[in-house]
């Protein structure tokens, strides 16, 4: 056993010096299965047997499930194990003066991330809160690009910490949705927050409270190397090219240092402009041309002409594009309703419906519809001043990227969430009065309440908005702005 590691690390130390003779650089020539640091470092085999049982019990859930909830997970375990291996590497390499330098070496976690948030762009795709959940956990992993107190992100706990809550918002909604339906889907959402919560938090917080441990001051830099004059004579075995720049940063870095290449593109224009005199090339304007000596204008407009449009103002949760496409309403493989693309219809109305279908609402415009029966769920997806009348639902109501709409429940709704809403009038019933409402980046919420009269009239509440935080006791507390005068 012990011969069998030495003969592989001693393999290891012979690809790393043939790469540094070669001059290459050490990120790019350590191997992603060099494993002898890993055997030989407590950390490492600490962080495998947690990755084998965390990611491993997640993906035993996403297999009973199957479809896009088992590609995400897999997504998720690649990105896990692409975490591991930069641990590995970073013993090897010397630490990164700056993000900057860093970037090629986080360059496969970066890829990783892009891949598992491509699955939830596009049209709302099916298991879309699962989807959601992976992609906006797995910046948390990016706590290995942790350089020192300076480096513009905070410790690696604090980092997983935050990472987590802005999944959670999603994962919340696979265990309400699916809490008395699923349990497969259930056991998913418990495993991924344990992954994380406590699971990767607690690991870093042990063995790498500071961040990762990286090689000796000597060793090389642990970014793309940088373009230098050529050697005179270049070894007879050609060096491997330097791994190709991150098509997008992972985080957001200082200012470049000015390079001496000429510049390109729009920096190419700018500089142009800022070297000339700025008036140069501008005419001399003479009183002729001058409006208010031009007989053929005038400074009031004619009642005739017509008025240019104008773009109709809107927030930045309706800022999305209008595509219109064919209106649908129907029922698909028996369980989900589909109404898209309905334009200007106010008599919209669902009948034939029992609890085991969900209804789908997307891309609508000043429209309306009514639902008569009991449903599991109904989800509002970019719509444009619509409104909704609705029963009973079983799960959950969602409106999504929308502006301006109405909802009116007239059963009851053990939950009602409105993420990236501007304008939404919620009016509720008795029977719905218990019913939790979660808002996320969102404005102008009111929710209408039936009065305890016998008139019949509804009590206005406003949803706040703003929130003051103050830091006490250790700990931020938060309060809501109020704006009644109290």
């Amino acid at each position: 056993m012990e011969a069998a590691l030495v003969e592989r690390l001693e393999a290891a130390v012979a690809r790393l010096e043939a790469a540094v003779a070669s001059g290459a650089s050490l990120a790019s020539a350590a191997p992603r299965d060099l494993d002898v640091p890993a055997a030989a470092d407590p950390a490492i085999v600490a962080y495998e047997e947690f990755i084998a049982e965390a990611v491993g019990r997640l993906n035993t859930a996403a297999e009973k499930i199957g479809g896009k909830v088992l590609d995400a997970t897999k997504v998720l375990a690649e990105a896990f194990a692409v975490s591991k291996d930069l641990l590995v590497q970073a013993k090897q390499l010397q630490k990164p003066a700056s993000m900057a330098d860093a970037q090629g070496f986080l360059k496969p976690l970066g890829d990783c991330i892009a891949k598992a948030t491509a699955m939830t762009e596009g049209r709302r795709p099916d298991y879309f809160n699962h989807l959601k959940s992976v992609a906006d956990s797995l910046p948390a992993l990016a706590w290995v690009a942790f350089l020192g107190k300076d480096c513009g992100m905070s410790f690696p706990t604090a980092h997983v910490e935050e990472s987590w809550q802005m999944a959670e918002f999603y994962n919340n909604k696979v265990l309400v949705e699916y809490r008395n339906k699923d349990p497969d889907h259930v056991e998913w959402a418990k495993a991924l927050k344990d992954l994380y919560m406590p699971g990767l938090r607690d690991f870093v917080k042990k063995h790498y409270a500071l961040g990762p441990v990286w090689g000796p001051s000597g060793g090389a830099a642990a970014s793309q190397p940088k373009a230098a004059a050529p050697t005179p004579k270049a070894p007879a075995t050609k060096a491997p090219p330097p791994p190709a720049p991150p098509s997008a940063p992972l985080f957001t870095t200082e200012k470049s240092p000015k390079s001496s290449q000429p510049k390109q593109g729009l920096s190419a224009v700018f500089q142009e402009i800022s070297s000339k005199p700025v008036t140069a090339g501008l005419r001399k304007v003479t009183d002729d041309m001058k409006t208010k000596n031009r007989t053929d204008r005038s400074g009031v407009v004619a009642s005739t002409a017509a008025a240019p449009a104008t773009p109709e103002k809107t927030s930045r949760a309706g800022s999305f594009s209008f595509k219109s496409g064919p209106p649908k309403l129907e029922l698909q493989m028996g369980r989900k309703w589909v109404v898209e693309n309905q334009v200007g219809k106010k008599t919209l109305a669902i009948d034939d419906c029992d609890s085991r279908q969900s209804i789908y609402v997307y891309g609508c415009k000043d429209s309306v519809l009514q639902v008569n029966g009991k449903v599991n769920n109904i989800t509002v997806d970019k719509c444009t001043k619509f409104g909704i009348v609705f029963k009973d639902v079983v799960a959950a109501f969602e409106v999504v990227n929308c502006n301006g709409v109405e909802v009116q429940c007239q059963g009851t709704a053990p939950t009602i969430s409105i993420d990236n809403t501007s304008g939404c009038q919620l009016y509720l019933s008795k029977d719905s009065l218990g019913a939790s409402i979660t808002s996320a980046k969102s404005s102008e919420i009111n929710v209408m309440v039936p009065s305890g009269a016998t008139d019949g009239d509804w009590v206005e509440h406003a949803l706040p908005q703003q929130y003051i935080h103050s830091f006490k006791d250790g700990q931020f507390i938060t309060s809501p702005v109020s704006h009644s005068g109290a």
